[in-house]
Parts: structure tokens; C-alpha cells; sequence
């Protein structure tokens, strides 16, 4: 759910200490000492044995699969063998964003190349579409006319986005669109690749624009061809039907806990880096198995304060990040999985009734432009 967020000192907040020099020097050095005790503790070193053995390991289980696929052959039990390749295809998505983020290595041509064959040739989708959009996000998390995760679509992430819509029926739909949220995300696997692929064959520029199309043409004509020579028609369709649709669910339920609920940014308000990435983020809580499950993203605050950041580091950052924030006075939001995704659908639901007041930080209304 939304919530109102007041940066005043309470009982259970220690009172924020206060740097000499302006507002704005305050805040530069509110990061900078974090960042400091960070890089101190070498929590920014690469982490190459994890994710050499993740690397190694999804793209052998990927051929186990599709060994088991063909050995198993006509039947309709193949859809427990989408499920489970949708959720393997999820979790190598994982990787490619960690490789996107320069998380692996150090070099960034070997990073890119590593997100290259990931994302378009194990995944199927576009690197040069999703990152292009995935870094306009990190710049301005929930900020109105900036984070593009936040354009009006199919869903209002904003009252004037519900109030706009053109008729009767779509504003209704809108003040229900919480209800729909989750079902609608078993199209999101088609959407990411039906995006990708526009963005690869469109005028736009695009770097590397013909490894991607050749990736993402080899990948999904060998994945269709494979599926068809091994299962009739009908049963070729409903596996990719099922393996679509449990990719998206799955993708979506990893991404929508990390901002949505959290406070819509106006576009007239200009917040420093700390306090824009923390404020407007989500982490959840849960032990390792939640970890393996969100791919890390769990840890949104973390990684959007260190994105090239090694996800194995951001379980043990996080109560440095915590302190700091309680330090500051900054609030810092952790939920668990089921209580953020009930925050999803209740804030989709009042956003679409026009019942959200676009957050003003008091901080922040002194840099309003």
C-alpha cells in the first residue's frame, strides 16, 4: 500500500546527525560515507566463484531439460517440463541482469557479451531494449515523465493516468486494476519478447543490433522447431503457451514488489541520489530461499544504491545500508513477499480510484524547479 513518508525522527529513530555545509553538501556526504564503508569492508569486490558456478550450472541444467524433453517425448505431461523451463528461463533472465549491471566481471565488454548471450540468445528477448529502459529506471525510480516503468499503458500507475482514460469502461477497469494485475502478468512473457524484438528490428539505433537479431532469431526458430518436432501441434502450442505464461508470472511477481506501492515521484522534484534510490524502493524479507527466488532483487534498496554491486554481497551490505538509513532518519521499507505483493494490488486498486496524492518529500520541496 502507499504510505505517507514523514523523514521527522521518532522514538525508534536516532536523531540525524548533521554534516556542516549546505543542504545539498549534507546529502552528497550522506552517500559518500556510505559508499566508504562499503568499498572499507570489500563489499564491493566481484564475486566470480558464484557466478561462475551459476553460469555453468543453468546452462548445463538447460541441457538436461531439453534432453528430458525429447526422451519423454508425446504427452501431455510435457507442461510440468514448461513449468519447470519457465522457471529455469527466469532465473538465467537473473543472470543476464546482473551481467547487464556489470555485476560479474570487472571488464564491461566481457559483461556485455555475457548479457548478450544470456538475455538474447538463452532468454529470447532484447538486451538493447530493456537496458536502455531498465537504466532509465535507476536514474529516477517512480519519478513522473522519467522512470519508464511508470508510463501509462495497459495499467495507471497515477491518478491523472486513471482520470484520462478515455471511456466509462476503462475508467472502471482502472479502479480494479489491482485484481487484474496478476493475471495480466501471464502475458508479460509475450510482451518481452514481442519488445525486444521491436526494438531490435525498429529505425532506433541499437548497438551490436545484428548480434542481438541473430541471437534472438537462432533462439526462438531452434526453441519453436524443437517443440514442434517433438510434440503435435497442439500439445507444441500448450507448452509454449504454458512456458510464456509462467514466465511472466514469475518475472512479475520477482519485479513488482521492488517499487510499485512505494511513493510516485512529481516531476518538478529533485531528490539526491540517497534518498531517491532508498525511499522509493522495496526490499523483502526471507532467508536464503527468497534470495534464489527474487534472483536478489529482493535487496532492491541495495541495488539501487550499488547496481554493480555482486548480488552475494547485497545480504551482507544490507544492515550497514539499514543503519546508515535509521541514522540519517531516512525510512527504510522491508516487507515480506506476501505482504508486498498485497501492497501491490491494494495500491494498483486506489491509484485507479484517483485515491493517491503524488508524494512531496519535505526534504525535496526546497529543489522543486
Amino acid at each position: 500500500m502507499s504510505q505517507t513518508l514523514d523523514t521527522t525522527p521518532t522514538d525508534r529513530t536516532p536523531t540525524p546527525r548533521r554534516a556542516p555545509g549546505s543542504a545539498r553538501e549534507r546529502q552528497v556526504s550522506d552517500f559518500t560515507s556510505l559508499t566508504q564503508r562499503v568499498q572499507d569492508a570489500g563489499l564491493m569486490r566481484r564475486a566470480y566463484g558464484y557466478y561462475w558456478s551459476k553460469m555453468i550450472g543453468l546452462t548445463a541444467a538447460g541441457l538436461a531439460l531439453a534432453v528430458v524433453f525429447v526422451l519423454v517425448g508425446d504427452t501431455w505431461w510435457q507442461m510440468v517440463t514448461a513449468v519447470v523451463l519457465a522457471i529455469l528461463l527466469t532465473q538465467i533472465a537473473f543472470l543476464g541482469h546482473d551481467a547487464a549491471h556489470r555485476q560479474i566481471f570487472v571488464s564491461g565488454k566481457w559483461n556485455e557479451w555475457v548479457s548478450l548471450v544470456i538475455i538474447n540468445l538463452f532468454a529470447g528477448m532484447g538486451l538493447g531494449w530493456w537496458q536502455r529502459k531498465h537504466n532509465k529506471h535507476h536514474a529516477a525510480p517512480n519519478k513522473v515523465d522519467a522512470d519508464p516503468d511508470i508510463e501509462p499503458g495497459v495499467l495507471a500507475w497515477t491518478p491523472d493516468q486513471a482520470t484520462a482514460r478515455k471511456t466509462g469502461l476503462t475508467r472502471w477497469l482502472a479502479t480494479k486494476q489491482g485484481w487484474f494485475f496478476f493475471p495480466l502478468l501471464l502475458l508479460e512473457g509475450v510482451n518481452l519478447h514481442v519488445q525486444g524484438i521491436k526494438r531490435v528490428v525498429g529505425r532506433e539505433k541499437v548497438k551490436r543490433r545484428w548480434v542481438e537479431l541473430s541471437f534472438i532469431t537462432f533462439r526462438l526458430v531452434s526453441y519453436v522447431a524443437l517443440v514442434f518436432y517433438v510434440l503435435p501441434p497442439g500439445k507444441a502450442a500448450a507448452f509454449i503457451g504454458v512456458q510464456l505464461a509462467v514466465f511472466g508470472l514469475y518475472m512479475g511477481l520477482a519485479f513488482a514488489p521492488n517499487h510499485i506501492g512505494m511513493p510516485i515521484v512529481a516531476p518538478d522534484v529533485k531528490i539526491d541520489f540517497l534518498r531517491r534510490q532508498v525511499l522509493m524502493s522495496r526490499n523483502v524479507s526471507g532467508g536464503r530461499w527468497v534470495d534464489t527466488f527474487m534472483g536478489g532483487l529482493n535487496f532492491q534498496v541495495e541495488h539501487h544504491l550499488f547496481p554493480s554491486m555482486a548480488r552475494p554481497n547485497l545480504r551482507k551490505v544490507a544492515p550497514t545500508v539499514r543503519a546508515h538509513c535509521q541514522e540519517l532518519g531516512v525510512r527504510y521499507t522491508e516487507t515480506t513477499l506476501a505482504q508486498s505483493l498485497r501492497a501491490v494490488h491494494d495500491y494498483l486498486n486506489r491509484v485507479g480510484r484517483g485515491g493517491l496524492d503524488v508524494w512531496a518529500c519535505p526534504l525535496a520541496v526546497q529543489y522543486r524547479v
